[in-house]
């Protein structure tokens, strides 16, 4: 065996075993966030590390593999699957992170998202539940109008036909079927508050759902706030455009 070889021999399962292990740091990442272990800026940066070292692994794993084609072929053939292994999850652990980064760059770095920007539903029952979230209850002003208006153009208040009463019940059952944990309902109100927490890091996200009367039915506005982060990665927009898709559905 040449001293090439015997490099890549040990190079190259070592380039599969950093691709695994920044795999795994991905979902520690937010697994350790979700369970309490760390805090989220640890999460974020093991994301990052765990990004680093994919790409790293692929790297190595792909210096590996080129060498490979210079060896004897009985030789070859268990590092050359180990390279291409650690080529496809280590660039798998990077694409992640990148994907996320990109997402988070085509939308404007705010947080609280609602389809009245003049009026926004207010929080009452889930007040307390806030006291020590990083981002205020209280809505931003125009600065955050306009920059979901920009964003987020489609997302506008939904008229129902039914009334008040009708609408509220319908609007509470669409926010108990799609997984909300419901905080408080107050039909005399005309409020729905709940709470949703993301899949990856776990975070605990604020709904609030007013239903008013109008001229032909009711309108439906819904709010929704993260309690960390400046930025939500689009993700109050998206939740409040399923719903209303939902509710409009089923009404």
């Amino acid at each position: 065996m040449t001293a090439v070889q015997k490099i890549g021999a040990w190079v190259a399962p070592a380039g599969l075993g950093v691709a695994v292990a920044a795999l795994a740091a991905l979902a520690l990442a937010g697994l350790g966030t979700r369970m309490g272990w760390w805090h989220f800026r640890a999460g974020f940066t093991l994301l990052f590390a765990g990004a680093v070292g994919g790409l790293a692994a692929a790297a190595v794993s792909a210096t590996v593999l080129a060498l490979t084609w210079l060896w004897p072929p009985d030789r070859a053939v268990l590092h050359r699957g180990m390279a291409l292994a650690g080529i496809v999850i280590g660039v798998l652990a990077a694409a992640i992170p990148w994907q996320w980064k990109q997402a988070a760059q085509r939308v404007p770095p705010i947080h609280d998202i609602t389809t009245d920007t003049e009026q926004p539903p207010e929080f009452v029952a889930i007040l307390p539940l806030r006291a020590d979230a990083p981002n205020p209850a209280d809505y931003g002003g125009p600065d955050i109008a306009a920059q979901q208006r920009t964003a987020y153009p489609d997302l506008q208040p939904l008229p129902l036909p039914q009334p008040p009463e009708a609408a509220f019940t319908a609007a509470l059952d669409v926010a108990r079927r799609i997984g909300w944990e419901i905080v408080a309902a107050e039909p005399a109100e005309g409020r729905i508050e709940a709470t949703d927490t993301t899949f990856w890091f776990g975070f605990t996200d604020d709904i609030v759902v007013r239903i008013r009367p109008a001229a032909e039915g009711s309108r439906i506005d819904v709010r929704s706030v993260s309690r960390v982060g400046r930025s939500d990665v689009g993700t109050n927009a998206r939740r409040i455009r399923a719903y209303l898709k939902t509710l409009a559905g089923a009404a």
